[in-house]
């Protein structure tokens, strides 16, 4: 017999589950609209990846109805929400599991200023023009910087090098993925997450609910060089001042 717990469980991971499926959705009606692009590659691998996480999380509903009705446990690795996302391929990345120390960024993750003396930023924008700007400038003034065109390709690298990225600067509007499920599956990754979210417009209930969660601020579009530079430094130094 199930307990409360397991259907209040139950009833939540549906709902995520749900969530994916219409990412699926909203991905093949952008496939149809970019046929014969160059980008249908990059919507083809996150359908993959979609229809992966949607897979894992019916095993997680399954798997738990019948742990409770055949009074049998289950192997415990049934897929987690993150299983969809890729494995690092290239050495040099953090080992997890022996809570080895990063010992650097893959060879083959591009990095504006790799040498720079500042932090390390993750850029998350599909709009070229605005990551290009923003990478710039960062880049100027000392900092890191690495590019993702979205929500899939940013939780595949901060999956691989979090401990190394010291800010993420998110997008709200991202295909497949908007940024509050991205900021979710971050902290999902690292609680401790320090994230910035970015946007012409947003809705003012979803910024709120984000920032109860631990956003750490939020840049309006179109942004001029001195007020990205300002909210960066500000959530780098808010992430370092001891709690109370």
């Amino acid at each position: 017999m199930l307990h409360q717990d397991d259907l209040k469980w139950i009833a939540k991971t549906s709902t995520e589950l749900n969530t994916v499926l219409q990412q699926i959705t909203r991905c093949t009606a952008l496939l149809g609209r970019h046929k014969g692009d160059d980008y249908i590659d990059q919507l083809n691998q996150q359908v993959e990846v979609a229809t992966q996480l949607a897979q894992a999380l019916f095993n997680r509903v399954t798997s738990r109805i019948l742990e409770n009705t055949s009074g049998k446990m289950l192997s415990p690795s049934v897929p987690a929400v993150t299983s969809a996302i890729p494995a690092p391929e290239t050495a040099g990345e953090a080992e997890e599991s022996t809570g080895a120390k990063a010992t650097g960024i893959p060879a083959l993750m591009a990095v504006l200023n790799p040498d720079g003396p500042r932090e390390l930023i993750l850029i998350v924008d599909d709009e070229p023009e605005i990551a290009e700007f923003a990478s710039t400038i960062l880049a100027e003034e000392g900092y890191k910087v690495i590019a993702a065109r979205d929500g899939f390709e940013a939780l595949k690298i901060f999956q691989q090098i979090h401990r190394q990225i010291g800010l993420v600067i998110l997008d709200f509007f991202l295909p497949v993925m908007d940024g509050d499920a991205v900021f979710e599956e971050l902290k999902t990754l690292n609680p401790s997450v320090n994230v910035v979210l970015s946007s012409g417009f947003a809705e003012q209930n979803k910024i709120g609910a984000m920032l109860a969660q631990g956003l750490r601020g939020f840049i309006p579009k179109p942004y001029t060089r001195e007020k990205l530079l300002e909210q960066v430094r500000s959530a780098l130094d808010a992430s370092r001042r001891p709690i109370g």
